[in-house]
């Protein structure tokens, strides 16, 4: 299931204001930004929670918002 699909869910803006909450997730979008991507640019959201030790719903915030270019 791509980002895309968890993106049209209802819940969808609940869990991006979840994640923004979380004090470690503007440290965790950068090194995603800034490393991680540069590593491996099409690294998967279940691929990068594991990575970030991270929840699945974070990663996908955090994938989704930099492939967008959303701050």
């Amino acid at each position: 299931m791509g980002v895309e699909a968890y993106v049209k869910d209802t819940l969808w803006p609940i869990l991006v204001e979840t994640v923004h909450a979380l004090v470690m997730y503007p440290p965790h979008k950068a090194y995603t930004r800034d490393v991680i991507l540069h590593e491996k640019p099409d690294i998967k959201p279940s691929e990068l929670a594991a990575k970030l030790g991270v929840p699945l719903g974070e990663a996908l915030v955090i994938l989704y918002e930099l492939k967008n270019q959303i701050t």
